[in-house]
């Protein structure tokens, strides 16, 4: 009777312990479906960005996100700033689709932009590649200040002060007959040279820019006449302006506005 009990203990002890196989199976299936399981992905990009007014100095800067976020998501507009060493919001917009749309105000210059986009379930923020952009701005001429002045015949070259012409653009050029007066600017970052010319000499004069010392483009004014003088000014980092007469009773004597497009 002993050895019939031992017997059928042994089967039933054994019987317990075979269901533990499918057990490990089942958790082994389990975490191999918890891993293919991927995180949606947003992107977002800079598709275009492009001075709109270099007279004030807007940028507009036209971004993709994909795919598109709940409408009228803001996005911000992000600017590296060198001198702290971080990226600062210099604008925002909205999202209307997959499109966003920001306009931002800033002087001229060569900076780095992003744009990001924040989380919304199921997506992770997202911030798009860099874009290094060249802001070209109209600034006045005199802004920064005159590298030189000089000439012959008791030349003056005088900028109209602060006070009365806070552009910085407007000068008064005269000489005695026979004269001529000239002032250099520093060009460096600038590309175009935009000036009017109000020649107030009682007879006839010649007005050029020059590369340094060699000029490079000029006109002839009739007494009393208005005019325009541009010209592209790329690499050229030390421009002058000068006024020399030809044929005066008094001399030389040219008014001017000037202005430089600019990325400083």
């Amino acid at each position: 009777m002993r050895r019939v009990l031992v017997g059928l203990l042994t089967s039933l002890l054994v019987g317990c312990a075979a269901p533990a196989a499918p057990a490990d199976s089942a958790l082994s299936l389990g975490s191999t479906a918890s891993a293919a399981v991927t995180t949606p992905v947003r992107s977002a990009k800079i598709s275009s960005i492009r001075t709109t007014d270099a007279t004030k100095g807007v940028i507009t800067v036209v971004g993709t996100l994909t795919p598109a976020p709940a409408a009228g998501t803001r996005i911000p507009l992000h600017q590296w700033i060198p001198s702290l060493k971080r990226w600062q919001e210099v604008a925002h917009g909205f999202s209307s689709g997959s499109s966003v749309t920001i306009t931002t105000v800033q002087p001229g210059s060569i900076r780095t932009y992003r744009i990001a986009v924040g989380a919304q379930a199921p997506y992770a923020a997202a911030i798009s590649p860099m874009i290094s952009f060249k802001h070209y701005v109209w600034r006045g001429m005199f802004k920064k200040g005159m590298l030189a002045a000089g000439g012959q015949g008791q030349p003056q070259f005088t900028v109209v002060p602060p006070n009365e012409g806070p552009r910085r653009a407007e000068a008064d050029l005269l000489a005695n007959q026979g004269g001529y007066v000239w002032g250099d600017v520093d060009s460096t970052g600038c590309r175009y040279s935009r000036n009017w010319l109000g020649n107030l000499t009682d007879g006839l004069v010649r007005v050029s820019l020059h590369n340094g010392t060699t000029a490079i483009t000029s006109t002839r004014m009739q007494q009393e006449t208005e005019t325009w003088l541009n010209y592209d000014i790329s690499g050229v980092t030390r421009l002058r302006l000068q006024v020399a007469d030809i044929r005066s009773g008094y001399g030389p004597y040219v008014s001017i506005d000037s202005l430089l497009l600019c990325t400083n």
